[in-house]
């Protein structure tokens, strides 16, 4: 079921959820927490899609703010702004919201300008708060309006203009409770490679290298979490967008008996070599946004590792080879 509420408030919108509830047995009482999704014009579906599916592991209440472009706001007479502002609402609960609700919030003019004014009424009582931008990042999440509210702060870093500057900015601006989905798109490889090495011979790893595509967060983040972990030179190749696939392209672990390789040359397939072993095919996808979503929603306190990596790992690297800004 969906309802529209056009030229609506905050109160408003809480009395039609509780009429919802009362007339067709739709109940908040099984949600698990409350995700907000500040979300671009036009962009609102995609988020949406992804908090449904995921919202099957993990059954929530889903609120999206949408704010109205500051350039399309700007076209407007200062002196009409006032009759400009205005709050349009729908909510959707049943079939159309999977297993949550979801409100969905559409602001124009100074009406967006208390995001957390405009959040806060609508949120499930003693429920934990998840943020997440799934465009355009705020320069510190954890400060602000939205983030302010919020245990966790979902940023991703693929999504900015330029990805590996974004990447360094939030680990300059670092809280718990932060993390990106550049990070949550290594889950697999992480696991991968450390199946590998649980295996024997258990030599220690003497080098490393990591490759991948130019505007790929993941591959530095990936190269800094083997300096951490194995505490080796680690090198990392970054390639210009288009040469090649996106996203992470394969992993080398350097020991005595010989080179361990991990490569993704196609989608979804990656193909490891080992020393004195024959060569396998293994299933590592690229992860979807509900999959990358759906994990971070597993667990509400920080993450201790991604903190780790992120502020002392990215230091780590040779600074030589990092990207800079313009090298996408």
């Amino acid at each position: 079921m969906i309802v529209d509420l056009p030229d609506t408030t905050t109160s408003k919108i809480t009395k039609k959820l509780v009429t919802i509830r009362d007339e067709g047995g739709a109940v908040a009482l099984g949600r698990v927490l409350t995700l907000v999704i500040a979300a671009e014009f036009g962009t609102e579906e995609v988020a949406i899609e992804a908090a449904n599916d995921a919202s099957r592991e993990h059954p929530m209440r889903v609120i999206v703010l949408a704010k109205e472009p500051e350039e399309a706001a700007g076209s407007s007479a200062t002196a009409t702004a006032a009759k400009t502002a205005r709050l349009d609402a729908q909510i959707r609960v049943g079939g159309d919201a999977g297993a949550s609700e979801v409100i969905i919030l559409r602001a124009y003019g100074e009406a967006g300008n208390n995001e957390e004014s405009l959040i806060t009424g609508l949120l499930l009582p003693d429920a934990p708060v998840v943020a997440w931008w799934p465009g355009k990042a705020p320069e510190v999440a954890s400060t602000s309006p939205l983030g302010r509210i919020a245990q966790r702060r979902i940023t991703d870093a693929s999504a900015q203009e330029d990805p590996h500057e974004a990447l360094l900015h939030l680990a300059r601006t670092y809280a718990p409770g932060d993390t990106d989905f550049a990070w949550t798109r290594l889950t697999l490889w992480r696991a991968q490679l450390a199946a590998v090495l649980d295996q024997p011979p258990y030599e220690p790893v003497l080098d490393a290298q990591v490759s991948g595509a130019a505007d790929s967060p993941s591959t530095v983040l990936l190269a800094a979490w083997l300096k951490l972990q194995l505490k080796v030179d680690v090198k990392h190749e970054l390639t210009s967008r288009g040469a090649g696939s996106s996203g992470i392209h394969g992993v080398r672990l350097t020991r005595a008996s010989g080179d361990i390789d991990l490569e993704r040359p196609v989608a979804n397939v990656a193909t490891l070599v080992q020393p004195n072993q024959p060569t396998h095919d293994l299933a590592l996808p690229r992860r979807s946004l509900r999959d990358c979503l759906a994990e971070e929603l597993r667990r509400l306190d920080p993450d201790d590792l991604y903190g780790d990596v992120l502020t002392t790992g990215l230091g780590q690297l040779d600074e030589a080879e990092l990207p800079t800004k313009g090298s996408n």
